[in-house]
């Protein structure tokens, strides 16, 4: 019964112990960047939106909309997060120049200080987990199912 249990439609027992091991290393990196945000003041969704701010490819403003995108919320609920952040002055609001519905967000000069000193944390948390995600990583192409891409392709076995 139990070689039976250890592969389920192609999957494997390595198959489930790579995720996990995947998901546990990015919990862990989650944790130590919540609680990063809060000894600098921050929650954890303010911190994601400085950064979504600051690295937008070409940019460094955000609509609102943009952020609420990034951040993976409800468009609301992105109005919220800049009306805090604003309050605190983090963010400034400036009508977009070519659309003047459109509401622009950017950093102020102290939270782009904060997120600088918050961002060297995380670079240094990363770098230290780094051996660990490239092994795993290895390890998941090395799972790759080779069969299915034959069949994929049309062939047989």
């Amino acid at each position: 019964m139990a070689g039976r249990n250890a592969r389920t439609d192609g999957l494997t027992t390595a198959d489930y112990r790579t995720l996990a091991e995947l998901r546990y290393l990015l919990r862990r990196f989650a944790t130590f960047s919540e609680a990063a945000a809060r000894r600098a003041g921050l929650t954890s969704q303010q911190h994601q939106a400085l950064l979504a701010i600051k690295g937008f490819p070409g940019r460094e403003r955000l609509a609102v909309g943009e952020l609420a995108e990034r951040l993976q919320l409800r468009h609301h609920s992105a109005v919220g997060l800049v009306d805090r952040l604003a309050a605190r002055g983090l963010l400034v609001r400036r009508l977009d120049r070519g659309d003047r519905r459109r509401v622009m967000v950017e950093l102020t000069a102290r939270s782009q200080a904060l997120l600088a000193t918050l961002t060297r944390v995380h670079r240094e948390e990363l770098r230290r987990l780094a051996p660990l995600l490239r092994a795993l990583l290895r390890r998941l192409a090395q799972q790759a199912p080779r069969t299915r891409l034959r069949s994929d392709r049309g062939g047989s076995r």
